[in-house]
């Protein structure tokens, strides 16, 4: 087994005010701290989704675990091909090369700590989502980024049959 020791020097601080928030209704995303921030260690955002929303379709990470950790709400979450549900307090962690995706289940909105470790530079992949949303950039400009963001796209039967 290998270690992965990060390497910075000042802890990392991340004021609520401060952070920047990319999207809005029906999903936001709170962008924490990049790779960058953290020595590589991790890359962290909070999501908020509203009352059904998708979250993120299935996708998969080749070189990175992600860990959900539910704040609020109820969310779906696709793991190889299980969907859970999770509650306020529940905690989903995928390992890599494991398909998943989440959303918020039905009637209900949810709110979500997303950890990504080892980190990956993810805060340009949220803002390219962004501009996806206002028609500045096409949905097939995401393939062209997979590899820089380590996040890969794929059908899934399990999550097309519950959502």
């Amino acid at each position: 087994m290998s270690l992965f020791v990060p390497k910075f020097d000042d802890s990392v601080v991340v004021r609520e005010a401060e952070a920047e928030v990319v999207g809005g209704d029906p999903v936001a995303i709170k962008l924490l701290a990049d790779s960058s921030a953290s020595g590589g260690a991790l890359s962290t955002v909070r999501v908020t989704l509203a009352e059904g929303a998708d979250g993120a379709r299935p996708h998969l990470h080749r070189n990175s675990a992600e860990m959900f950790y539910l704040l609020d709400g109820e969310a779906e979450i696709l793991s190889g091909d299980d969907v859970l549900t999770a509650e306020r307090g529940d905690l989903v962690i995928v390992p890599p090369d494991k398909p998943h995706a989440f959303a918020a289940a039905p009637d209900s909105t949810a709110e979500l700590l997303i950890v990504i470790t080892p980190g990956v530079e993810r805060f340009e992949y949220f803002r390219h989502l962004q501009r996806i949303r206002l028609g500045e950039v096409t949905p097939e400009s995401l393939l062209q980024v997979q590899e820089l963001y380590d996040n890969h796209f794929l059908r899934s039967k399990a999550w097309d049959e519950r959502r």
